[in-house]
C-alpha cells in the first residue's frame, strides 16, 4: 500500500496499472456486491449479514494478493488520494489508479446486475426502487439506517476509515511489529471483516469512494433513477468525502502516536550497514 516509485516508472507503467486495477477491482467488488444480492434477494435464506462481511474480506484479500506487486494494491480511492498528498505517487498515477478503480467497480456492478437480473425482477416485480419493502439499491451502494442523521453517518464513515488506515499501517509498518509480507493481504481482509462487524450498522461501511460511487452511478442508469443520489437527504456524498478525510486523519494520527516514536535507534545503524555489506 505504501511504496514509492519513480516518476519515470510511474509514467511507463500507467496503462498496465490502470488495466490491472480495473480487472482486479472488478474481481474484488464482485465478491462483495454479489454477497449482498444473495442475502437481499434470498430474503435471508441464502446468507446473513456475516456472510456479506466475509465476502468483502475475501474479495479484498484476493485483490491485494493479485495486485500487490503491480500497483501496491491500490483498491481504495481514499488511500490513493492520501498517497498522492504524502507525495508517494504522482498526480498522473493518482488519476490512472482512480480511473481503474472506478471502471472496475462500475463493471462489477453491471456484472452482478446481469448475474441476478432474474432474481431482481422477481423480487421487485420489475420496479427497481431505492426505498420501500422491495428496495434493492442497497445491493450496489451503501445507504444509511433510517435512524441515522447525516452528521452521524459522516462520523461513522470517517471513523471507520480512520480504523481502516490505522490497521493497514500497523500491518505494513516494518519499523514496528509489521506482519510478514505473505500474510499482509489476509490480515487486511480480516481488518475489513472486523470493521464490518463492528461499524456496519449505521451506513453499511463504504470506507471507500471507489466502492460506493461507481455502482451508484450504474444504478442510476440501470433503472433506479436519480433517487439513488437524492435519497436520505442526498447521502451519496458522504461515502465519497468522509473516507478521504478519515484516511488523511488516520495517517496523521499514526504518525503522531506511533511512527514518530518508533524511529530506528542510532545503535542499530552500524549493524544494518554491516548486514548490507555481508549481503553484497
Amino acid at each position: 500500500f505504501f511504496r514509492k516509485t519513480s516518476k519515470e516508472a510511474q509514467s511507463t507503467t500507467a496503462t498496465r496499472i490502470l488495466l490491472t486495477l480495473l480487472s482486479l477491482f472488478l474481481f474484488t467488488q464482485i465478491f462483495g456486491l454479489s454477497s449482498v444480492a444473495q442475502v437481499v434477494l434470498g430474503k435471508g435464506n441464502t446468507g446473513q449479514y456475516l456472510s456479506i462481511n466475509i465476502a468483502f474480506g475475501i474479495g479484498v484479500t484476493l485483490g491485494i494478493y493479485a495486485a500487490g506487486k503491480i500497483s501496491g494494491a491500490h483498491l481504495n480511492a481514499a488511500i490513493t488520494v492520501t498517497q498522492c498528498v504524502l507525495g508517494n505517487i504522482s498526480s498522473k498515477t493518482l488519476v490512472a489508479y482512480v480511473i481503474g478503480q472506478f471502471l472496475g467497480s462500475f463493471l462489477a456492478a453491471a456484472a452482478v446486475f446481469a448475474l441476478y437480473y432474474d432474481a431482481l425482477y422477481d423480487y421487485t416485480n420489475g420496479s427497481f426502487t431505492v426505498t420501500g419493502p422491495t428496495a434493492t439499491a442497497m445491493i450496489f451502494s451503501t445507504y444509511p439506517a433510517s435512524n441515522v442523521s447525516l452528521q452521524g453517518a459522516f462520523f461513522t464513515e470517517f471513523t471507520a476509515t480512520v480504523m481502516l488506515i490505522l490497521g493497514i499501517l500497523v500491518i505494513h509498518d516494518e519499523k514496528n511489529n509489521g506482519a510478514v509480507k505473505g500474510a499482509q493481504p489476509m490480515l487486511t481482509g480480516m481488518l475489513v471483516v472486523g470493521i464490518g462487524l463492528g461499524m456496519g450498522l449505521n451506513t453499511g461501511y463504504a470506507i471507500n469512494p471507489s466502492r460506493d460511487l461507481p455502482p451508484r452511478i450504474f444504478t442510476a442508469i440501470a433503472g433506479w433513477g436519480m433517487d439513488v443520489f437524492s435519497a436520505d437527504h442526498s447521502f451519496w456524498w458522504i461515502p465519497v468525502t468522509a473516507p478521504i478525510l478519515g484516511s488523511l486523519f488516520g495517517v496523521l494520527l499514526y504518525k503522531i502516536c506511533i511512527e514518530f516514536h518508533n524511529q530506528p535507534s542510532h545503535e542499530d545503524e552500524p549493524e544494518k550497514e554491516q548486514a548490507g555489506m555481508e549481503t553484497s
